[in-house]
């Protein structure tokens, strides 16, 4: 089975937001909640001592990470909180009894209670659009094309994004249903430039891409 994960080229990303917002769309999240929100780092001195304007800063989209050992779902005591077999971290309604528990285990801080439901939500990879071969809609809405989705086991180089217009003819049905992989349409990288968020022993499996010359503060 898959083993589905998006990286961020952070060093392309512009803290636009349309992927927040693009979520929201298309989920349905409620106003004041998010499944995905764009922080600010920075912005920090380029070298120790250094003053404005030598200073850098980022962007960080932070999500559900669809941990490889997921704290959410050890503490669910009715297994709503459960891996899917293509490694994705989902929440089965009907069996949540809102407890929190896992959204109290979660050391990111992505999960929240739908009131109105009496149910918790978070990120789900736009299970309903991955499942028919479709691009997470936070992937395939990214104007800085930053985003890229794949499976683990194929290796990051094959994640793909939608391809960006060749011309100002392009259609967008066209445009969204082009794949590029990350590897042809991204600045070249190593392995030193992928990063992750702080590991607590859930061991995320969302990455960040950021080169050498920012400096990734966690």
């Amino acid at each position: 089975m898959a083993n589905y994960a998006i990286i961020t080229d952070l060093n392309r990303c512009t803290g636009c937001l349309a992927c927040t917002v693009a979520c929201k769309a298309v989920n349905g999240v409620p106003v004041g909640d998010f499944w995905i929100k764009t922080l600010r780092v920075g912005p920090h001195p380029k070298t120790d001592g250094a003053q404005f304007p030598d200073v850098e800063m980022y962007f960080l989209p932070v999500q559900c990470q669809h941990c490889e050992n997921p704290e959410c779902v050890k503490v669910c005591p009715t297994e709503a909180s459960h891996i899917r077999e293509d490694g994705t971290i989902q929440v089965d309604k009907s069996k949540c009894i809102g407890c929190q528990f896992c959204a109290m285990a979660c050391p990111y801080g992505v999960r929240y209670l739908n009131k109105e439901e009496r149910v918790v939500e978070k990120c789900t990879l736009c299970e309903q659009r991955i499942s028919q071969g479709e691009l997470p809609q936070c992937v395939s809405q990214c104007g800085a094309r930053a985003r890229f989705f794949g499976d683990l086991d194929q290796g990051v180089d094959n994640f793909e994004g939608p391809a960006h217009p060749d011309s100002p003819g392009c259609q967008y049905d066209e445009m969204t249903q082009t794949r590029v992989k990350l590897k042809d349409y991204v600045e070249a990288y190593t392995e030193n430039d992928i990063h992750y968020l702080v590991d607590a022993g859930n061991k995320p499996k969302l990455m960040y891409l950021m080169r050498e010359g920012r400096k990734w503060r966690e």
